[in-house]
């Protein structure tokens, strides 16, 4: 499990983002805090691999926050999550080494984008730290382990099926290193396998998609998706 320190001022938009978390396959929150100091004294109680972190805090600015870890030899990894959007900010938390900047107001959706591609950036360092050393391919991978998928852009999608639903399955598809089977997406997404076959078959016929078969022992072929590069 990865545990997670929810930070913002509002108790009740702290207590939104807490429940988003909770939603989210492989996350926990750890604490909640609702200004700097509270943040800083949970970061240093450990325990903590994910900071989701407002820029607008009482007693210091989040990137303040983040800078003070740094100085004080946290590496606790942090996803900004705030109503700032000013290039000079987000220029700030990228230096500081910041992995996402979600802006609010934002959806589920794309919150679980992020944690989704965080998780993959965690399975893919512990994949390659285990040979010491990474060549320039698994350096590749670490850094695209970061990568969101951008929304489908196609305007009209089948009755019953959602935009923020799409870009959770196309995120998970384009983070892959191979193809994966309908219960792969629907185990990574939360989803049944019954809606992640809808949803993978129409990305199919639309073109996002590549379909292959999967021959096995029972002479059924299971069908396997893979992303196709715009």
């Amino acid at each position: 499990m990865i545990d997670v320190l929810v930070v913002d001022d509002d108790f009740r938009v702290a207590e939104i983002n807490a429940k988003y978390v909770g939603k989210v396959p492989g996350f926990r929150v750890a604490a909640r805090a609702h200004s700097a100091a509270q943040a800083l004294s949970a970061v240093e109680r450990g325990g903590i691999d994910l900071v989701l972190l407002d820029h607008y805090l009482p007693d210091r600015t989040g990137l303040e926050l983040v800078h003070r870890m740094r100085e004080q030899g946290h590496g606790t990894d942090v996803i900004m999550i705030t109503a700032a959007s000013d290039v000079t900010t987000v220029q700030k938390a990228m230096r500081l080494g910041a992995l996402h900047y979600l802006v609010k107001p934002f959806t589920f959706a794309a919150l679980r984008t992020r944690l989704d591609s965080y998780a993959a950036l965690r399975r893919t360092v512990d994949r390659v730290g285990g040979r010491g050393l990474a060549g320039q391919e698994q350096v590749d991978r670490i850094f695209g382990a970061l990568r969101t998928a951008p929304a489908p852009s196609s305007p009209g999608l089948p009755s019953g099926q959602s935009e923020p639903t799409t870009d959770l399955i196309c995120g998970v598809l384009h983070r892959a290193e191979h193809p994966l089977s309908a219960h792969e997406v629907a185990a990574e997404t939360g989803l049944s396998r019954s809606t992640a076959q809808r949803y993978l078959r129409h990305l199919e016929q639309a073109g996002r998609l590549r379909l292959s078969l999967k021959y096995g022992d029972t002479g059924r072929p299971e069908h396997r998706y893979a992303w196709v590069a715009p």
